[in-house]
């Protein structure tokens, strides 16, 4: 099973207009296969750890809600 990984490197080059790009495929979500958009989720959910400022208008595609589970 392939582990999905990114560097930081990979990370920094992001700007908010390819992050925009990469939410609007997830919204549309047009994908051939469901590996496609889990790609892409993964790579959103490495951004938001990574560099969280560039994600807050589409932290609703990730879901990454606490729960209260008492």
């Amino acid at each position: 099973m392939a582990t999905f990984t990114v560097s930081k490197e990979k990370l920094a080059e992001f700007t908010p207009e390819s992050v925009a790009k990469l939410a609007e495929r997830l919204e549309e979500d047009d994908y051939s296969s469901a590996f496609e958009s889990l790609n892409d989720w993964q790579l959103l959910r490495a951004i938001a750890f990574q560099r969280p400022e560039l994600i807050e208008p589409y932290i609703h595609l990730l879901d990454l809600q606490s729960f209260d589970e008492s």
